[in-house]
């Protein structure tokens, strides 16, 4: 596995200033984003760009989120130690491992099959626990519901109602929506068992939210 020397903890404190001056302001997050090695997660051929503020291809059509949407979701999600959270697109396991500094139990799908064996693979060698699934999306994780927090990480066209329903009464989900070349990323607060609040907070872009997996649809740990 690559290193995480000095200089990349240099470059880290960097990209956290950059972070801090766009608004993010939850020292908690910060402090997380800092503690990840980004450059753990990428294809050598990007590592020289791991610390630009900047989102970048991971193979299977995907991306490493910029660190800024990250950090952004992140704060928005206002997660707290121990909450349970289930994580839609696990994608390169970066916004994973900034949700498991923060304390959290994490709980994540991918539909992607080589991204889901890899990408396990890697966080485990790393030291980070959190419960692993292959399979959609759209469904989640019935089995391990309720769920404090939901974050979706790639863009839908309207909320996804097995995910509400599995999201905790006073729990918050929070989802890129639109279409495909810009979303409003949106907070949503469930108040009852049919009752949410919803607000919007800036425009983003992401890959779109796919459905079925891409070899079959059964859900697998």
């Amino acid at each position: 596995m690559k290193k995480d020397s000095f200089r990349h903890k240099g470059l880290r404190e960097k990209l956290l200033q950059e972070v801090r001056s766009k608004g993010i302001r939850d020292e908690r997050v910060l402090t997380a984003l800092n503690r990840v090695p980004r450059h753990l997660f990428m294809d050598t051929g990007f590592i020289n760009f791991a610390y630009k503020d900047q989102a970048f291809p991971i193979g299977e059509g995907q991306t490493i989120s910029q660190p800024y949407t990250v950090a952004f979701q992140t704060e928005l999600l206002d997660v707290h130690k121990h909450h349970k959270v289930l994580e839609i697109g696990t994608g390169s396991g970066y916004q994973a491992a900034v949700l498991l500094e923060l304390g959290t139990r994490v709980y994540t799908i991918e539909r992607q099959r080589k991204l889901f064996l890899k990408t396990q693979k890697m966080l485990q060698e790393m030291g980070y626990k959190a419960k692993f699934f292959f399979g959609d999306g759209f469904n989640g994780v019935p089995a391990f519901a309720p769920y404090d927090r939901i974050l979706i990480t790639a863009a839908v066209s309207e909320e996804p109602k097995e995910l509400l329903d599995q999201l905790k009464v006073g729990g918050k989900m929070v989802i890129p929506m639109g279409g495909s070349f810009s979303q409003r990323m949106m907070l949503v607060v469930k108040k009852g068992p049919d009752e949410y609040i919803k607000s919007s907070h800036g425009h983003f872009v992401f890959v779109p939210m796919l459905k079925g997996t891409n070899n079959g649809s059964k859900l697998k740990e």
